[in-house]
């Protein structure tokens, strides 16, 4: 399935995420990502990688509801800045997620630069990328991050033995 999410979902600055209301569980799945640098349409395999010159890891929130629905609310996609140069993809590289109580997500993205190939491709047979647009890949099926009823929650992620994002979910 491919989502388009608009601008006022990127976090790309740290901050502490504020649930809404109506939103009693927030789910995540851990995701690879890509900037674009070149406009195109139904990119080949061939000359994918002369389309994006960065890469990183981050989160995809969701609310409790409806997938479509929740994926347009602000701040939910958490792709931290700096990224990195492609050929980070091409060794063995972990990239983890924590809470204050235990590792919640811990991977080789070894595999990553073959799954942003084919999503940039299958991505662009139906939309046209832009220069800027991002590309994102979730690499685990979403799961539960916090609930109301327990509290907040505190996600840090960590790639290339950098901390990439650390902040807060609050109910």
């Amino acid at each position: 399935m491919c989502y388009c999410r608009p601008d006022t979902t990127w976090e790309r600055e740290n901050r502490d995420f504020y649930s809404p209301e109506c939103v009693n569980e927030v789910m995540w799945t851990p995701v690879v990502f890509a900037r674009i640098c070149k406009a195109g349409k139904c990119v080949g395999s061939k000359f994918v990688q002369r389309y994006y010159d960065a890469v990183g890891c981050g989160i995809l929130m969701y609310g409790n509801k409806d997938l479509a629905y929740c994926s347009c609310i602000d701040h939910t996609s958490i792709l931290p800045s700096p990224m990195y140069n492609p050929v980070v993809l091409e060794g063995e590289k972990i990239f983890q997620v924590e809470t204050s109580d235990a590792c919640i997500y811990a991977s080789d993205i070894s595999e990553a630069k073959n799954l942003l190939d084919k999503a940039i491709c299958k991505a662009s047979r139906l939309i046209s990328l832009r220069i800027g647009d991002y590309v994102a890949v979730e690499l685990a099926q979403i799961a539960t991050l916090a609930r109301r009823e327990d509290g907040d929650a505190s996600p840090k992620g960590i790639f290339c033995e950098n901390e990439i994002f650390n902040f807060k979910v609050i109910f």
